[in-house]
């Protein structure tokens, strides 16, 4: 027994020594990195040096040349400078507020390629008005992107409706009492009724939309780091004590008469502006707008301009109010276009009068339309209205000198474009009362 066992070890012994011993698990080594030669033989290979090469000739071509070429063809930024030919009578030349925005926008000597003008966000309320209409065609052809917002109190779509399609202009319904939000570059606020019919049809309306809506309209440019434009009234002036009137007058108001609505709620919207200024570092910008007239203005809004103007055309006599001596400064809306742009990129908060400083007494205005449109045209006689400003004259000599503006078209060049424009309109039956 003894000796079985003693075989049996000896036998597994030498099967223990025939068998190798498995050798311990270790990880695959990592390749070595390729070495400098083969990168540089897989470089030569299929001619992908002479690609690279050729890659950077083009490159570098490009970008020598194309200010060059551009140069040779330079584009002309007053293209589209004006709205129609039938709107502006004549071009702007390089002292206007357009071009004087253009040259200071305008890159000198080469320029990269694929650099341009900003093109901006701008928000226009009472896009849909007269003036607010005129400036969005402004805007939009320089190449801003702009975004109307009007309730259509006074405004009409058929102010806009040529802009309709455009993929850089935006129309939306609402009222500016109510917040909304938007991000944009630039405010322009030109919401409220600026008429007496308008104005006092609703004058609650009138002082809230003036307030609350210029509320809104400085809250959103606080939030978004707007600029923000306020177009004011000469009526902040009342019947003014001062003529001309300066910037620097503090004015002759009635706080609680039929005009006061307009006037007092202006003067609201202006402290609070600055209030805004002062207080939020919101960039601000104010200007005081005079009697301005031209294509679009609503046929019976109670105007001197437009009242006389559809009167004479519908064979009506002119309505004089009081004894006619009273007197206004009248100035053409591309010319107070040019100047809200030349106010809206300037470097000054204001407020800036932007108005012409020709002053007709209401006689005098009579003739010119009578002579423009019909000469037996008559006169009618009327009481005159309560708080009638009886003098009405800008001083601009703080526009001229710190925006270089200044209107530039004459009451007799300006009138026969807004009579072509109030002409078709009657005949079409179009009254545009907005009420």
């Amino acid at each position: 027994m003894m000796k079985q066992l003693h075989k049996q070890t000896s036998v597994n012994h030498r099967r223990d020594e025939e068998i190798p011993t498995a050798q311990s698990y270790s990880p695959k080594m990592l390749k070595h990195p390729r070495s400098l030669p083969r990168s540089i033989n897989y470089l030569f290979k299929e001619q992908r040096l002479l690609f690279i090469l050729v890659g950077i000739l083009i490159g570098s071509t490009f970008f020598i040349f194309q200010p060059t070429l551009s140069r040779l063809n330079p584009s002309d930024p007053t293209t589209h400078s004006s709205l129609s030919s039938s709107i502006y009578p004549r071009n702007q030349d390089s002292s206007s507020g357009s071009s004087g925005f253009f040259s200071k926008r305008t890159f000198p000597g080469r320029v990269p390629a694929g650099i341009g003008r900003k093109s901006l966000r701008i928000v226009v309320t009472g896009g849909a008005g007269f003036v607010g209409s005129h400036l969005v065609d402004k805007l939009i052809s320089r190449g801003d992107e702009v975004i109307v917002i009007d309730n259509f109190f006074t405004g009409r779509k058929e102010n806009l409706v040529h802009l309709f399609g455009n993929p850089r202009f935006e129309l939306i319904r609402h009222d500016v009492v109510e917040p909304i939000l938007l991000e944009v570059d630039q405010i322009y606020h030109l919401a409220c009724p600026a008429s007496p019919v308008h104005y006092k049809y609703n004058p609650v309306k009138t002082i809230k939309t003036n307030v609350m809506g210029t509320l809104n309209m400085l809250g959103l440019a606080k939030r978004v780091g707007a600029r923000f434009l306020l177009t004011s009234t000469s009526e902040v002036y009342g019947d003014p004590l001062e003529h001309p009137q300066k910037e620097t007058y503090w004015g002759n108001v009635n706080p609680i008469g039929e005009r006061s609505c307009y006037d007092e709620g202006k003067r609201t919207a202006e402290t609070l502006a600055m209030d805004y200024h002062r207080g939020a570092d919101v960039e601000v910008r104010i200007a005081r707008i005079f009697n301005t007239y031209g294509p679009r203005m609503c046929l019976d809004d109670g105007r001197v301009v437009s009242n006389f103007v559809a009167q004479v055309i519908r064979k009506q006599p002119m309505t004089v109010y009081g004894d006619g001596k009273q007197t206004r400064s009248f100035q053409y809306v591309s010319d107070l276009v040019d100047g809200l742009v030349a106010l809206m990129e300037g470097e000054h908060v204001g407020p800036f009068n932007l108005g012409n400083p020709g002053e007709f007494t209401m006689l005098e205005l009579a003739e010119v339309v009578k002579e423009t449109i019909d000469s037996s045209a008559t006169i009618e006689f009327k009481p005159n209205t309560a708080d009638d400003p009886h003098k009405r004259k800008p001083d601009i000599s703080k526009a001229k000198e710190l925006l270089n503006w200044e209107p530039r078209i004459s009451l007799r060049e300006g009138l026969p474009l807004m009579v072509n424009d109030f002409r078709n309109r009657i005949l079409n039956g179009d009254e545009g009362k907005g009420l």
